[in-house]
């Protein structure tokens, strides 16, 4: 396994780069008011995490309790930043190269499709098949799909941060550790764990849930890996076609969600459509049956 501990930083140590300038001229100090995206925007995600090594490093470190210097990654699918794209065919997955560890997939998922397991799982499966032609398969490195989504993975069951691995299911014997799925529910931040707490995870799924300036600068005290998460989304921010394009991820979530939803619609009516008419069909059979009882021998 890759966990080790490490100590959070102080946040008396942490000092805030409100010097950098937006093209506007401001600076991070002096913005106020809503933030037009964070980083729950697919998009923003992708990019604050591409333009920042050390918020990758910071992010990844806290996911696997490892200590962010320790790592050296690399984004192996990056993309140009701010140029155009389809929604249909865009995919802002990160895939992530940890040299001498693991490959790992970071996904934000805001929309709930109902298969994001057999999704999940199948872009786990594709990075795990990474055995080069004349490669012993004991080489493989390990894989990770880590998935920020913003709904219950099993709403029975809420979980803040949730890690998944093949198991005998006799024993619970894990059958390896090369192969891990990880969730982070956003919506489940009140049920963090002390030791979720204590690698900041919690702080990590807040931070990417600020809707303003305000709450976005207090964040960045956690740690210098928020602090340049926050600069950042703030140098970014004044890039006018990657806000576009955070714009038009929006959107296109906002027109899944509602399609969605006319779906789930569509189904409780047609469910109770069906029942209606099963009820009717079992009323007219009860009558007839009754009338013929009533008819004479």
């Amino acid at each position: 396994m890759l966990y080790f501990k490490h100590k959070a930083e102080s946040k008396a140590n942490i000092k805030l780069n409100t010097n950098r300038k937006k093209s506007t001229g401001h600076t991070l100090a002096e913005e106020t008011g809503k933030i037009s995206y964070n980083m729950t925007n697919d998009y923003m995600f992708r990019a604050v995490l591409q333009k920042s090594e050390k918020v990758l490093k910071g992010l990844i470190g806290a996911l696997l309790h490892v200590d962010p210097e320790s790592l050296d990654v690399e984004i192996t699918n990056p993309i140009t930043l701010g140029q155009s794209f389809e929604n249909k065919d865009f995919i802002l997955d990160i895939s992530v190269s940890i040299k001498d560890k693991a490959k790992l997939n970071l996904e934000m998922q805001m929309v709930n499709y109902g298969n994001w397991k057999e999704r999940s799982l199948s872009y786990l499966c594709r990075s795990f098949d990474n055995v080069y032609k004349g490669q012993d398969y004991i080489t493989v490195e390990p894989v990770i799909q880590i998935s920020f989504l913003d709904f219950p993975l099993f709403p029975e069951s809420p979980e803040f941060y949730a890690t998944y691995m093949m198991k005998n299911i006799k024993t619970d014997a894990v059958y390896t550790d090369k192969l891990r799925l990880s969730v982070v529910e956003l919506n489940s931040i009140s049920l963090a764990t002390e030791e979720d707490c204590l690698y900041q995870i919690d702080k990590w799924a807040k931070f990417f849930k600020v809707k303003t300036w305000e709450e976005l600068k207090t964040m960045a005290m956690t740690n210098q890996y928020m602090e340049a998460a926050a600069n950042t989304i703030f140098e970014i921010s004044s890039d006018e076609n990657i806000r576009e394009l955070c714009r038009r991820r929006a959107e296109f979530e906002a027109f899944e969600r509602q399609q969605n939803a006319e779906i789930a619609q569509l189904k409780k009516s047609n469910t109770a459509l069906t029942q209606a008419n099963a009820d009717k069909d079992a009323e007219i059979a009860r009558l007839k049956q009754l009338i013929a009882s009533l008819q004479p021998n």
